[in-house]
């Protein structure tokens, strides 16, 4: 029914891209989420609702750029008027596809849906297992130089000399976050540009530049929450913020994470959300036959939702393009990818 009455307002059949941008915006509502701006005097404004909708079509047709976006409206009519402009109504140039871009980022706008959604179709249920881990994003922009500490600010190793006051070690970021709110928590985290590393599944070490997300994802394949922070961020430094503002959006039984999430702190977190954490052993506990039991091993299995999500927000809807710079424009065109993802996965498992 629902595309039976937009094809009654089109020139020309839908294509299925078509039909599951009409279904995405359907389900995501990001119109509802974005002001309509009055203005007395001057020249009007171009509507941001249709500017908002224009990029979700762009994550679920994975155009890299802007500019392929602008000419694929131009070229697709049904998409126009999807989107929000006649057939008569000039489309808006590429300077302001990009101003009302970077306004939509320093207003939060991708976080805000995405928050609304979650709260809207999970508020109420109960999730099994809630999957955590992260991902490289590559950037096209200079990443930060760090601070070299300061000649002599570090004590030298080995028992103190006599008469010396050593100065008691300032909490670790784990041991703070345990008394911060996740807002405060979160707010502590570097989000600049800079050098990440890891090792992928076969040992081997990768090296990018740019930044990484972090991602909650339920059972079904669904986002719960996304922050993107610097590269070079280990992941254990974003799992209690993540684990508490999850914890508020919906009711969950386990926590599934990898080793690199391995620490009493996370685990303590965990549990004290009323969560059960299951965090694979680090390798050199595993040596002392730290291992799971049949029953752990196999909820610990439900973590491959996570690496699935990401396959497909990399594959299918953008962010494995990355063409804005800074962190608010990154965190908002990842977090584009993140609401088709959510919208296309939910009407998976409604069909």
């Amino acid at each position: 029914m629902l595309f039976r009455g937009v094809e009654a307002c089109m020139e020309e059949p839908l294509t299925q891209k078509q039909r599951q941008v009409v279904a995405v915006l359907e389900v995501v509502r990001i119109e509802e989420h974005v002001a309509v701006r009055r203005q007395w005097v001057g020249r009007p404004a171009h509507d941001r609702r249709a500017l908002a909708r224009a990029f979700v079509a762009k994550a679920v047709y994975n155009d890299p750029t802007t500019v392929a976006l602008v000419e694929r409206l131009r070229a697709e009519r049904n998409l126009r008027r999807i989107c929000g402009w006649s057939n008569g109504q000039r489309l808006p140039s590429e300077a302001t596809f990009s101003r009302a871009f970077a306004e939509f980022a320093a207003k939060g706008l991708g976080d805000r849906v995405h928050e609304a959604l979650v709260q809207r179709h999970l508020g109420e249920v109960l999730v099994g297992h809630v999957a955590r881990d992260s991902t490289e994003i590559e950037a096209r922009e200079r990443a930060v130089k760090k601070p070299k500490p300061e000649p002599g600010s570090r004590r030298r190793p080995g028992r103190p000399r006599k008469g010396e006051v050593v100065e008691p070690k300032p909490p670790r970021r784990l041991q703070r976050q345990r008394t911060q709110t996740a807002e405060e928590a979160l707010a502590e985290l570097p989000r600049a540009c800079d050098w990440g590393m890891k090792r992928d599944s076969h040992g081997h070490l990768e090296r990018w530049r740019g930044y990484k997300l972090h991602l909650d994802v339920c059972d079904p394949g669904l986002p719960l929450l996304a922050e993107t922070t610097s590269a070079s961020l280990h992941d254990s430094q974003v799992a209690i913020p993540m684990a508490r503002r999850t914890a508020q959006r919906v009711t969950a039984l386990y926590e599934v994470m990898d080793c690199a999430y391995a620490a009493p702190e996370i685990e303590l977190t965990c549990r004290e959300l009323n969560h059960v954490p299951i965090i694979d052993a680090h390798p050199s506990h595993k040596k002392q036959g730290k291992r799971f039991d049949p029953a752990t091993a196999r909820r610990y299995g439900e973590r491959t939702v996570v690496e699935r999500a990401y396959s497909r927000l990399k594959d299918e809807f953008g962010a494995r393009c990355v063409r804005v710079r800074g962190h608010p424009k990154v965190h908002l065109h990842l977090m584009f990818g993140v609401l088709v993802l959510f919208a296309d996965q939910l009407l998976k498992l409604a069909t």
